[in-house]
């Protein structure tokens, strides 16, 4: 790799970190914002969606343009946005309606960022290159939203409800640091991209080998993350866990994530990228299934440490896979596809679950999920990550 892109690499991690900063500050402090004004239930389900409805409907759109007007305006565009959000929360003008407001530029301005990121990431780190990228892109993302909520600690009090303007000053802070980090931001030159592959768009993506399965991978083992999140809390209620080792089990699984993440590319030296793929969504399914099962307090941190290393794989490998068999020119729609995927997972896979365990409680949502990582884990056995298309 060229100086140059060892320097846009590195400048792309504090982006990435940035952006996750401000995000979860932002987000759990409109919350606590909303709940300050008293505003109905249905207002906080609106306040919530409304962060990843609309750019959802933009995620592919948020490629194309990436392609076509290059990744820095793209990342530009989406700080601008960022810290736009960040003002319009900080001024608490409009009530639950300004809040709504606030966050859908706020999600708007994230997938922008994000894509951008993904895409340059891609073309900045090259061939050979894309699984150790990939993996500290993704452990500078899990960095930041880990800081996001221990800021709002920090400066925002230790009160039930913590004091929203400081925090919202602080996350403007952080915003025009974003900003001033996409300003110095210099790209290495994309090489010349090849005329069919620009004409084919979309559909050039569509029909590479194993993109479906790819996916697949990739929205199960981020909602499976969702569902930890909000269900490994039920269960530690149902089992009379108390709250404080909860919150460690979620951090525990969080730094194993990080990482795996941090020496994926030794990994996939180690493993090979479709040994370690299958291993990882494997090792997800039985660790999220061991949780689920009546077992002793030491015997919980070591499967969810297991669960959290198995966790971090799926998300930096499924892009080092795009990046690797996505024309150079298409790797702003590859990333927004995956995206795209993500968010439907996100949606659909947590309240199918849910459904489907509601009468065995919380553990059987975590079974239901466990099985969900078994079908993600079948997905990956037949897909070709080790190469370029039909590898």
């Amino acid at each position: 790799m060229t100086a140059g892109g060892r320097r846009a690499l590195a400048v792309l991690l504090a982006h990435s970190a940035l952006t996750q900063v401000v995000t979860f500050v932002l987000r759990p402090a409109s919350a606590y914002r909303a709940l300050e004004l008293d505003v109905p239930a249905a207002w906080l389900g609106a306040l919530t969606a409304s962060f990843a409805v609309v750019p959802l409907l933009l995620a592919v759109p948020s490629g194309q343009a990436t392609d076509r007007f290059g990744e820095r305006r793209v990342l530009l565009a989406g700080a601008v946005l960022v810290l736009a959000s960040a003002l319009l929360f900080a001024t608490g003008r409009g009530g639950a309606a300004g809040l709504v407001a606030a966050s859908v530029v706020l999600g708007t301005g994230h997938l922008l960022s994000v894509v951008g990121q993904q895409a340059a990431v891609a073309n900045a780190a090259g061939p050979g290159r894309f699984d150790t990228a990939f993996g500290h892109y993704t452990f500078a993302a899990s960095l930041g939203q880990a800081l996001g909520p221990a800021l709002i600690t920090v400066v925002g009090g230790s009160g039930t409800l913590p004091d929203t303007r400081p925090v919202f000053l602080v996350a403007v802070g952080v915003a025009v640091a974003l900003l001033a980090c996409t300003a110095v931001l210099r790209l290495p030159a994309r090489a010349a991209v090849a005329g069919a592959a620009e004409r084919g768009g979309m559909g050039t993506l569509l029909r590479l080998p194993g993109l479906l399965r790819a996916l697949t991978v990739s929205c199960i083992v981020l909602a499976a993350v969702d569902v930890t999140l909000v269900y490994l809390p039920a269960l530690g209620a149902d089992r009379g866990l108390a709250a404080g080792f909860v919150g460690l089990l979620l951090t525990l699984r969080a730094v194993a994530s990080m990482t795996s993440r941090f020496f994926l590319g030794r990994l996939v030296a180690l493993l090979g990228r479709r040994r370690l793929m299958l291993t990882s969504v494997l090792l997800s399914a039985v660790s999220m299934a061991a949780v689920a099962a009546p077992l002793p307090p030491a015997a919980l941190v070591v499967l969810v440490v297991l669960l959290g290393l198995g966790l971090g794989v799926g998300q930096p490998l499924t892009m080092s896979w795009l990046a690797e068999v996505a024309p150079a020119g298409l790797r702003g729609r590859a990333m927004s596809l995956r995206l795209t995927g993500n968010r439907l997972g996100q949606v659909l896979l947590p309240s199918t679950v849910g459904l489907l365990a509601a009468g065995v409680g919380s553990a059987g949502v975590l079974w239901a999920t466990a099985g969900a990582l078994a079908l993600a884990g079948a997905a990956a056995r037949r897909l070709a990550v080790d190469g370029g298309p039909g590898a």
